[in-house]
This record gives C-alpha cells, sequence and structure tokens, in this order.
C-alpha cells in the first residue's frame, strides 16, 4: 500500500524548508522504494531552494543518499528487497544515440519514476530525480545501485552525485591520464573527489585550490601535492601561482568545483596549450562570463561544461579512500563536522527514524534526523521536528 511519509519540501523560492507529511506511492513497473538512512547536504538542493535549477516548486529536496530496498516493483531484476543502495540520478537508457555509441556518460534519456510523489495532493518534483530527505521515496530501479552492506550509510550516500561528480569531471570528462598535471578550485566534496580521481588516473601533479586551509590540507589527504590558499589573490596571481608550480606552462586539465565566473577564468587562463578546463561547480543561470573569443581559439584543446557522471556498479572497497584516512569521513572528512565545507559544515544527515542503518551503525536504530544548515532556513531536531530560521 502507499506510504505517508515525513519530507524536507521547498515550496517557493527563497522561503524556509518544512517537514511535511508526503504521499509515497507503491512502486510500478520498473520502479523501487527505497527506505532512506542517509543523505548528504548537497549545494545542488539549495540551489533547488533557490529556484536556480528550475522553478518547478514543491520541490522534495535531498539526493545524496543511501538506503534499504523496501518495495520492488514488477520487470526489476537489478535490486530485490533488503539491499543496501546508493542513489544516483544518472540511471542510463543503454537505448538512446549516445549509449549506443558506447557513451552512456552522455545519456540523453535517463531513468527517473513514472509515477509521483505528493504532498497535500500536489505533485512534488523530486531533487535530481530522487527526493531523499524523507524516509522513504519512489526511484526508478536503475537509480538504485547495490554496495556492500557494511559501509556506512553516510559515507556510501554520498558516491551517488558529489564522489561520482569528481571522479566524472577528472576521468571522463577531463581524460586525465597518468602523466598529466590537474589543479581544482574548490576543495569540497565535489573537489576532492575530482583530486582523488586524478591520483588514481597517475596525475603528476595535483594542485587544490581553495580559500581555507584546513580544506587544503584534507585535499593532500585525497592526492593533491600542492595547495594554493587563494584568499584575497586576484584572478592574476591565482594564474600566476599555477603556473609557477607547472613550469611556467599552467595545468592540462583545470578542474572547477565552484560554478562562479571569477573562478572558472581563472582555470580556463590557468590551463596549458591545448589544455582542458571542466566545469563540474554548479551556476547560477542568471552568471555570466565574458572571454575574448581569441583566447579560446588561440589556446585551443577543449572548453568543457560539467563531470559526466555514471555509477553500474561500486566495487566494495572503492569507498574507503573517503571512509578513512586523513581527508576521509572517520575523522573530520567530507561532510563530516567540520568538515571541508569549512568549520562546523554539514555532515550527511542520519535519517534514523527509516529504520535506521544497520544495527550498530551511525545513528542508530532509534535516532532521527541530523539538522540542516541556516541557510537552508532552518533546523530539525533530534525527534525529527522543523524549526525555521525565522522562529
Amino acid at each position: 500500500m502507499a506510504h505517508e511519509v515525513r519530507g524536507v519540501i521547498a515550496r517557493s523560492k527563497g522561503t524556509p524548508v518544512s517537514v511535511e507529511t508526503i504521499h509515497v506511492p507503491d512502486p510500478g513497473p520498473g520502479e523501487v522504494v527505497v527506505d532512506i538512512q542517509a543523505c548528504g547536504v548537497c549545494h545542488t538542493d539549495l540551489h533547488y531552494r533557490e529556484g536556480a535549477i528550475n522553478d518547478e516548486f514543491p520541490f522534495l529536496l535531498g539526493h545524496e543518499a543511501a538506503g534499504v530496498i523496501s518495495q520492488v516493483g514488477s520487470g526489476v531484476g537489478n535490486v530485490k528487497e533488503g539491499d543496501f543502495v546508493i542513489l544516483n540520478w544518472r540511471a542510463v537508457c543503454g537505448e538512446c544515440r549516445s549509449c549506443l555509441r558506447g557513451r552512456p556518460q552522455y545519456c540523453f534519456s535517463t531513468h527517473n519514476a513514472q509515477q509521483k510523489m505528493t504532498v497535500d495532493g500536489v505533485d512534488l518534483s523530486p531533487a535530481l530525480g530522487i527526493g531523499a530527505f524523507a524516509e522513504k521515496t519512489l526511484v526508478a530501479a536503475g537509480q538504485a545501485t547495490k554496495v556492500d552492506a557494511a559501509a556506512e550509510p553516510e559515507v556510501a550516500g554520498l558516491i551517488g552525485c558529489g564522489v561520482m561528480a569528481g571522479l566524472g569531471a577528472a576521468l571522463n570528462t577531463g581524460g586525465v591520464t597518468r602523466g598529466d598535471t590537474v589543479a581544482v578550485w574548490g576543495c569540497g566534496g565535489v573537489g576532492d573527489a575530482a583530486i582523488e580521481g586524478s591520483r588514481i588516473a597517475g596525475a603528476r601533479t595535483i594542485i587544490a585550490i581553495d580559500l581555507d586551509d584546513q580544506k587544503l590540507q584534507w585535499a593532500k589527504g585525497f592526492g593533491a601535492t600542492h595547495s594554493i590558499n587563494s584568499s584575497g589573490m586576484t584572478n592574476d596571481e591565482v594564474i600566476e601561482a599555477v603556473q609557477a608550480l607547472t613550469e611556467g606552462n599552467g595545468v592540462d586539465v583545470a578542474i572547477e568545483a565552484i560554478g562562479l565566473p571569477a573562478t572558472y577564468e581563472q582555470a580556463f587562463f590557468a590551463r596549458d596549450l591545448a589544455g582542458t578546463v571542466v566545469l563540474v561547480g554548479v551556476p547560477n543561470p542568471e552568471m555570466r562570463i565574458d572571454l575574448p573569443l581569441i583566447e579560446v581559439f588561440g589556446r585551443g584543446g577543449a572548453d568543457l561544461i560539467e563531470g559526466q557522471e555514471i555509477v553500474f556498479e561500486i566495487p566494495d572497497d572503492f569507498i574507503d579512500p573517503f571512509a578513512s584516512g586523513p581527508g576521509g569521513f572517520d575523522g573530520p572528512g567530507l561532510g563530516g563536522p567540520g568538515g571541508p565545507g569549512g568549520p562546523g559544515a554539514p555532515p550527511p544527515i542520519s535519517l534514523g527514524f527509516a529504520g535506521g542503518p544497520p544495527p550498530g551503525g551511525p545513528g542508530g536504530p532509534s535516532s532521527a534526523t541530523a539538522f540542516l544548515t541556516p541557510e537552508f532556513g532552518g533546523a530539525v531536531s533530534s525527534d525529527g521536528t522543523f524549526t525555521s530560521a525565522t522562529d
């Protein structure tokens, strides 16, 4: 039967979010219902709240999540009830012209659930087709990827967005290869994943750029060989600093993981001739850049946007670099207390009221949500009640 559960709703542009009762239907063909155990607080959700993605309010926020399959619709063969899964928003169709050419990361027809979740009888727009700031959510089966049940939900969930975005930016879009030089602007979850991806690919120089010394230190735990604190620096000074670390040439691949015109321009000019610049940070639609077209022509290489994200399966040992070590989650890692979002940055929300992580896991079966950051306009207390920032 259908479910009445709690979810975090953004009803209109810029207004405080609220925890409300939502309606989650039983899964139809090709769909599954997932009991959410943890969900990362991604800046993209703030973009949704601010109307910077589209204006299809009300939104059910949250998308960087892990949980357990509780119901399976007909025709589903990749997962079953009881499977521990991460959710990803790149559920490729396998049939479009891009998929048929062997380029599923470009899939032009990714899958989402066909049925709608609702609030007060009004259709909800789930963030990135997921909507995981909720006790349960309905997704297409292809959006659920089974992982080792021993993984902590707070760690595994981040794979579905921030980690695959950063890895995709480095490995797929940027095409980082052995011996390359790379610079990454923004050392949050996405940026650190791009650094990790560059390390995996064999880059010889990986430059982390951020305004926060602690985040730069964590970035080194993921593979950064050099760091630049760009606080107070002009665009030209940042570019010159990158060039100084690359024999005066600039980097082969420049990855912008913030989504700001100034840092994109730094990345554009800090690359070597015929280098590649990748924009994986999500900009506001009102933002503009002004680049001399002759520079685009003269530098050659590739001027690309967005990391190509795709998750088919996750090896059991893949999560390890993100779950432990200098930049990991066991310490003050990505999204952890005081993590790369700066001092006091939001950890993933542990949705214990949805059944909780596996017994003994973080949050425990009896815990409830953690909190939302003040920028979302409120907080969720340990009993699940919502406090508006205006209260």
